[in-house]
């Protein structure tokens, strides 16, 4: 898998995730805000929260492990830890994302239909517990067939699992279905290098750097009629200035 170009596929999520902010909007092009936003009420980047679902150190070290071998460190950027795909994730995972707020986790009146109906089947776990449960999961396998906690595992053999992993040919036992799991890790540590800083990842901007994504800038207008040109525009994040 070329896990760089996959990253590259997912650049159309970033608009969603970076939302223009009007605290640049003075800052950037002399606008006057329509109101004005008190310090204490100013958003705060998810990594001044501490750790909040990942507390284990095994567990962020056996993701790291994982986030680093779908986003490597090459020279277009950092590797998906370096950019803050821990941080990031446990900030999702203690919010809304985590608790499966957007869900449906009712089960399904007809189980049997569902992966025939809706072509995946449906989840009544949270994207939090799958986590935990998928965490406990890979160290228990890395355990019973290395012998050693999953992050000591050489990239080889972890590159070996994942590809493994999302053919769904490892089994992590009755409660967490290979595939999905590594689905939903992967998704995660796409969203996290492309994602707003201030939600934990993209730190220092590198997934949008890499791009070419100018950011969250409050408005884009001065620009509309400058086509095909580099703009060499500096990417904006929401997190305000000091």
């Amino acid at each position: 898998m070329n896990r760089r170009e996959a990253l590259f596929s997912l650049s159309s999520i970033v608009a969603s995730l970076a939302v223009a902010p009007q605290l640049r909007a003075k800052e950037l092009h002399n606008v006057p805000l329509s109101t004005q936003m008190s310090p204490d009420h100013l958003p705060q980047p998810a990594w001044q929260q501490g750790y909040q679902v990942l507390i284990s150190p095994l567990d962020r070290q056996n993701l790291a492990a994982i986030f680093d071998r779908l986003i490597p460190a090459d020279n277009l950027g950092p590797a998906a830890s370096e950019a803050g795909a821990i941080e990031f994730l446990d900030n999702q995972l203690a919010g809304d994302y985590g608790s499966g707020a957007a869900l449906y986790l009712a089960a399904p009146l007809h189980p049997e239909n569902e992966e025939k109906i809706m072509g995946s089947p449906q989840f009544l776990a949270t994207p939090k517990e799958r986590y935990l449960t998928g965490l406990t999961a890979l160290e228990n396998w890395a355990q019973k067939n290395h012998q050693a906690s999953f992050h000591t595992l050489t990239a080889p053999q972890i590159d070996e699992f994942l590809t493994n992993m999302e053919d769904g040919k490892i089994d992590l036992g009755r409660e967490v279905n290979s595939q999905d799991f590594f689905e939903l890790m992967l998704q995660n540590a796409r969203e996290s290098y492309l994602a707003d800083p201030i939600y934990g990842g993209n730190k220092n901007m590198a997934g949008w750097k890499m791009i070419g994504f100018p950011g969250a800038r409050y408005d884009y207008r001065p620009y509309i009629t400058r086509r095909n040109e580099n703009l060499a525009l500096i990417p904006v994040s929401l997190i305000p200035n000091d």
